[in-house]
């Protein structure tokens, strides 16, 4: 079982690693060499994201991680009760309901106007990638939006972002140092602009995210200004992410079926329960890599010991044929689609409903309008990560040159 880990992260299994996630099944708990253990299956993934003996924060693992960025704020994805639910609430007063329920509905026009131009700037070339044409800069200008950043600004985020994301896959060995270092100062320049955005915000009160954050005194009090900086932080980094590998994986997945293709150009409304069927099918977000055990547990019958670090393999039950029935065989009309998709519990990703509504108008848009569109390589290059699955290009043709 060990080795079939091994395999799992090396990066010749990135195209495929679901016949690998079934071996891992065969063992629902598995003991790894490092004393970590590695949960696959549904049912179990599904107890433990629920239970509350499991802890987000890496000062609760026997061997402490060092926490991300030194000795800035953490996001509330890396707390715990009670910490967590109270900034998790201050967020969602202003992200969704029931505080702010027409938010997303709000950002339709929004979505379908980037959308279209995204599509229309790809009107007429033989070739594209949809991953750098199309799905990297989607998630960048829709939170700029959302958030409130000026428009003069936008620029350097889309630039911000890239540079982190591909610091995010910096091998030591194989990549020039510039790489990651250009990952480090991204991440302090997005956090500076954040943070004179949040204090600007105090003195001249905006309509974006991060004004309404700064100056919110509900009834659990005001959210600190590092706390908004970590929380738009979260949702540029993990919202990008997420959407830009739940489109490529979209994409990917409908050029590969192109009858549903053909539906979806003629059943708009097919979308919807086709989305959810990707983010069980080709979940953007594999393992969850870690959580700790505040004390001994018990899963499926194998003790873990306080401290313990326990990686989750999302993926694996997503596809675990115990919950889903012929769970390799990609259904976009399949019924009682409960995926781990956006995980589970109190930690189910909060950006979740953009997300959705992103990858919805954008898959529907791009089987309208794209011309006879087909895979220019299968499988496409994937990025190095593990974690975080999708194609780093996904290169196209259409029309019929």
């Amino acid at each position: 079982m060990p080795g079939t880990l091994r395999r799992i992260f090396d990066c010749s299994a990135r195209a495929d690693p679901y016949p690998l996630y079934a071996e891992l099944r065969r063992t629902p708990v598995a003991l790894q060499e490092d004393g970590s253990y590695v949960i696959s299956t549904y049912r179990e993934i599904k107890d433990v994201l629920n239970d509350p003996h499991l802890s987000s924060d890496v000062r609760n693992l026997s061997s402490p991680m060092p926490p991300a960025e030194g000795g800035a704020a953490s996001s509330f994805i890396h707390m715990d009760s009670p910490g967590h639910d109270r900034l998790r609430r201050l967020a969602t007063r202003h992200f969704g309901p029931p505080h702010t329920p027409g938010l997303v509905n709000g950002f339709e026009g929004f979505l379908t106007t980037t959308i279209g131009a995204l599509i229309d700037g790809l009107a007429g070339r033989e070739r594209i990638d949809v991953v750098d044409d199309f799905a990297v800069p989607l998630p960048v200008t829709v939170t700029c939006r959302l958030l409130g950043v000026p428009p003069e600004d936008e620029p350097m985020f889309h630039l911000w972002v890239k540079d982190l994301m591909d610091s995010v896959d910096y091998d030591p060995e194989t990549d020039p140092k510039e790489k990651r270092d250009k990952g480090v100062r991204a991440r302090s320049d997005l956090r500076r602009c954040l943070a004179d955005l949040v204090e600007r915000s105090h003195r001249r009160p905006g309509d974006g995210l991060l004004s309404r954050l700064a100056n919110d005194d509900g009834p659990d009090g005001r959210m600190a200004d590092d706390d908004i900086v970590a929380t738009a932080k979260l949702l540029l980094v993990a919202g990008h992410e997420t959407t830009v590998n739940l489109i490529a994986n979209g994409m990917l997945t409908l050029l590969r079926h192109p009858h549903v293709l053909r539906r979806l150009r003629d059943e708009p409304r097919l979308v919807v329960p086709l989305v959810e069927e990707l983010l069980r099918y080709e979940p953007p977000v594999q393992i969850i890599p870690w959580r700790a055990a505040y004390s001994d547990i018990t899963v499926a019958d194998t003790v873990i010991p306080r401290g313990s670090q326990i990686m989750l393999m999302l993926a694996s039950g997503s596809r675990d044929p115990r919950r889903f029935h012929d769970p390799d065989r990609f259904d976009p009309d399949r019924r009682d689609n409960q995926h781990l998709g956006f995980g589970s519990g109190i930690h189910l990703c909060f950006g979740a409903p953009l997300a959705r509504r992103e990858t919805q108008i954008a898959l529907t848009e791009l089987a309208r309008r794209l011309d006879h569109p087909r895979l220019v390589t299968d499988p496409p290059p994937y990025r190095p990560s593990p974690v975080l699955r999708g194609p780093i290009h996904l290169r196209i043709k259409q029309g019929y040159g």
